[in-house]
């Protein structure tokens, strides 16, 4: 066996197939399915139990995943540590993050990456915080930032900052900064994202409390597309007050406090429990938490 294909067998295992494997290694089905058919007949073990729905690994298949990870853990420490032999750490990071926090964080996180970690590699992909808890779970992602994930023994949450969430409206600057009652924001159109989606869920969750459900205007996902349609008058958003940052021209929104009660929304560092972190991953931990405490001082925990 050789590690590229242990490298297959993991994404193939964690993934439950071949399919999704395959779009995240970038590497084509038929030649994914014939390394992983090579490392079964040089194991004389059946691997993966193949359905129609994908696969499943059997009980030799478990094992073997179980030493895959601790292998391919062991050669990228081994890669980091002679990257240290040359002065710094070598490894690479893969990062999620939702949108709005990428516009707010992308540059200077990857400006000090840069300087901190001069031989490593960053990959950042933006995404809603359902599917990218599932790809890192899955091996796509190293680390995630999440809206309130939910609790699961495969992924270690920590809270990293709490925002506050506001009733976006354009034009008519005397509502700015007006408080709001939740029920009365459940009167008004609002455009949301679709399901599933942090904020949606929280809106949700926090009118059906009070006994009320949003009224929904339009679903769109992406916050310069909300804001948009906010500033065209097909409705009123809810959003933390960086989010206009998004905005062509911030000054023109008015954002008013929502409460009794009020929405509060928690961004939180998520990483696989089934996979130890490398060095430079740890090393990535602790400028996130550095870089949220510079951009977001008020909402850092």
């Amino acid at each position: 066996m050789d590690l590229k294909q242990l490298e297959y067998f993991v994404h193939v295992a964690e993934l439950g197939s071949f399919t999704r494997a395959s779009s995240v290694l970038d590497v084509a089905q038929p030649a994914l399915s014939r390394q992983i058919r090579l490392l079964e007949v040089e194991l004389r073990q059946h691997l993966l139990t193949r359905n129609g729905r994908g696969v499943t690994v059997t009980e030799a298949g478990r094992l073997l995943l179980d030493h895959a990870r601790g292998i391919l853990h062991q050669v990228a420490r081994a890669q980091e540590d002679l990257g240290r032999v040359r002065g710094s750490l070598a490894g690479r990071v893969a990062l999620g993050m939702p949108p709005s926090i990428a516009r707010a964080l992308t540059v200077a996180l990857t400006r000090e990456f840069r300087q901190r970690l001069p031989d490593a590699a960053l990959s950042i992909s933006e995404g809603l915080s359902i599917p990218m808890q599932e790809w890192l779970q899955g091996g796509r992602l190293d680390i995630a930032l999440l809206y309130n994930p939910t609790s699961s023994a495969e992924v270690e949450i920590e809270p990293l900052m709490e925002e506050t969430l506001f009733l976006i409206g354009h034009g008519e600057p005397g509502h700015d900064g007006q408080p709001i009652k939740l029920a009365e924001v459940s009167e008004l159109p609002l455009i949301l994202p679709a399901r599933p989606n942090a904020i949606r869920t929280l809106v949700e969750t926090r009118m059906a409390s009070i006994g009320r459900k949003p009224r929904i205007a339009l679903e769109i996902d992406g916050v310069p597309a909300i804001l948009d349609l906010v500033a065209d008058g097909a409705g009123l958003a809810i959003l933390p007050h960086y989010a206009l940052n998004s905005a062509a021209s911030p000054k023109d929104y008015y954002a008013r406090p929502i409460n009794e009660p009020t929405l509060t929304s928690t961004l939180c560092i998520a990483t696989s429990s089934r996979r130890t972190g490398t060095l430079t991953q740890q090393a990535m931990l602790d400028l996130i938490r550095d870089m949220v405490k510079r951009v977001f001082p008020e909402n850092a925990l």
